[in-house]
């Protein structure tokens, strides 16, 4: 059997789900098991992307351990979440958000980020890979028949993800025994799991809508516009616009949370230091997640942390959250704007606290105000008439509702229609769902959305000729990319070989047109002048047993993948592959 299986490494929670390739029937959620309670393994929908680094026997030997893992250390998923929101300074969270923050070393071992003196740290890439490596070993543990190397994987990432995240990522997923991996954007994959559920997609939507994607997860909050146009009499599916990665989701929210009931326990005379908020913030998740749950009539939630001092009952400080308490902390990041009111950004501090960077300006509308008047353009908003919801935070219907009622009033101020919900949708699966359909329809079994590249890319080379002094050798352009060519193919070009310069650090030129659509790969342009414009050059040392300075002939392939980058393969006669690589996205 073979089998697509789609992979959301979220910041809160990851999920696993699959499809049958050969068969191309429905996909299918897979439940986790993982350690909930010390001596006590259980199969859950979700896999809490928590990781807890225990003192030395601070649990009986064997109380944690997994069917494949007789160690139980570290600790993944459910109980890390719980034994986390007692002794923070232990647990590891957010590593997604983590994996993204450029002003860190992200390969380096630096979470849990304020942990203690002593206490064991580990990279956000070896966190990453920890979830990653327990969802592989749950597979195999369940699905012997099938084993998991041998499957199509497909790993989510937010659509705003610079290339070095996703590089990571991709380090994580091979660190974690990942073979075969393909990295796909969180949003297309929720759209992709819409349309799986809803044979009759075509019906919902049609030629000329446009239908934005709202994932607002633990972590980060991600904005995506596909539009629907027809070729050859069948609708077509472009993504058109991506926004920018931003910091804010239900971390923020949680911890706005911790604040809320912080000052109610100051009120009572009962002050907390910055270690118990930490853990008031772990406690507030859990207690925000039941108290959103569509099913629950939960009304109050409890709020336990750890005291300091034996005048403490028990040694807790208790409290209770409550549901209008978490709707009125929703309101301040869901206020209703002007859509011409963007992201506040108050002067900076000169010396601040390291840190991840998150948003600076809290209101979730005002960003989404800024990403459609960027998609718009010229022409003012851009003007959705469908949205699709996605993440953690949007399964609470408080929001969904906030959401589309200021998005409602935009449209109104702009004389377009009220936006459409695309509903029905398991937001807290549609992610993995969604790739794993991905995964079967680029095998022909289901609908693909197409992602074409706005430009046609040229790799730069420079011509052989007797050096004069003065004159620089000329540079021709061999189109490597043509207008169009999609995310997810490639093009390989073996009529033509070129020296390569390996062993020693090279500078390689890239231009792009948006007017020349029709060369094709392969094609070498002599003298192009004003006609390309040229890209940040790339300089780098392409490593090689050989000298240094070894001039290799190689042919050139082409890798346009799913999240937007363009790899450009260098192939020598021997095997022997070396790679560049730039996003196609960058405006």
């Amino acid at each position: 059997m073979s089998f697509s299986i789609g992979i959301d490494l979220g910041t809160t929670n990851s999920a696993l789900a699959f499809r049958e390739i050969a068969e191309g029937g429905s996909v299918s959620v897979a439940p986790i098991p993982q350690v909930v309670k010390v001596n006590e393994v259980a199969a859950e929908p979700l896999l809490p992307s928590f990781l807890y680094l225990p003192a030395e026997k601070e649990f009986p030997a064997g109380s944690t351990a997994l069917p494949w893992d007789k160690t139980g250390n570290p600790i993944v998923g459910r109980f890390a979440q719980r034994r986390g929101a007692e002794v923070s300074g232990r647990l590891v969270s957010s590593a997604k958000s983590w994996l993204s923050y450029s002003a860190t070393d992200r390969t380096a071992a630096i979470l849990p980020w304020k942990a203690a003196e002593g206490v064991q740290r580990i990279s956000p890439v070896d966190a990453s890979a920890a979830y990653l490596r327990h969802l592989r070993m749950a597979w195999d543990n369940t699905h012997p028949e099938a084993p998991f190397a041998e499957q199509e994987v497909l790993v989510t990432i937010p659509a705003s993800f610079d290339a070095v995240a996703r590089e990571l990522t991709e380090k994580a997923a091979q660190s974690a025994g990942f073979k075969n991996v393909t990295m796909l954007e969180e949003p297309q994959a929720a759209f992709y799991a819409w349309i799986e559920r809803h044979d009759d997609w075509r019906e919902r939507i049609g030629k000329g809508d446009l239908v934005l994607v709202v994932d607002v997860g633990g972590g980060t909050t991600d904005f995506t516009l596909i539009s629907v146009s027809e070729r050859d009499g069948q609708l077509q599916l472009d993504r058109v616009a991506v926004g920018d990665h931003i910091l804010l989701g239900g971390d923020n929210i949680d911890l706005a949370l911790a604040h809320t009931v912080a000052a109610e326990l100051a009120g009572r005379g009962t002050r907390i230091d910055s270690f118990q908020l930490q853990a008031l913030w772990n406690n507030c998740r859990l207690a925000k997640e039941k108290l959103l749950d569509p099913v629950s009539p939960a009304k109050e939630a409890p709020v336990t942390i750890l005291g300091k001092g034996s005048s403490l009952i028990g040694g807790t400080i208790k409290a209770t959250l409550r549901r209008e308490q978490v709707e009125q902390v929703l309101e301040g990041f869901l206020p209703h704007v002007a859509s011409t009111e963007l992201p506040q950004k108050p002067r900076a501090a000169g010396l601040q606290e390291m840190g991840l960077p998150y948003a600076s300006d809290a209101a979730i509308t005002r960003h989404l105000a800024r990403f459609l008047r960027q998609a718009g353009g010229a022409t003012g908003m851009a003007r959705p008439t469908h949205v699709l919801f996605n993440g953690g935070v949007l399964h609470a219907p408080f929001v969904r509702v906030r959401l589309l009622s200021v998005l409602n009033s935009w449209l109104a101020e702009e004389g377009a229609p009220p936006v459409h919900a695309l509903t029905g949708e398991d937001l807290m699966h549609a992610v993995a769902r969604g790739a794993a359909y991905y995964g079967a329809a680029r095998h022909g079994k289901g609908v693909r959305i197409r992602g074409g590249i706005p430009r046609s890319y040229y790799v730069g080379i420079e011509t052989a000729m007797p050096a004069v002094p003065g004159i620089k050798a000329p540079v021709k352009a061999f189109s490597v990319a043509q207008f169009g060519m999609e995310e997810g193919s490639s093009a390989k070009m073996p009529e033509r070989e070129f020296g390569l310069i390996v062993g020693e650090t090279a500078e390689f030129r890239f231009f792009c047109s948006s007017e020349r659509k029709l060369d094709a790969p392969g094609t070498l342009i002599d003298d192009f002048g004003d006609e390309l414009g040229e890209l940040s050059p790339v300089s780098v040392r392409l490593e090689s047993a050989g000298e240094a300075g070894e001039l290799v002939p190689v042919s050139l392939e082409t890798i346009i993948t799913e999240t937007g980058m363009l790899q450009l393969w260098c192939v020598a006669r021997d095997g022997r592959r070396w790679k560049l690589e730039f996003n196609v996205r960058e405006k």
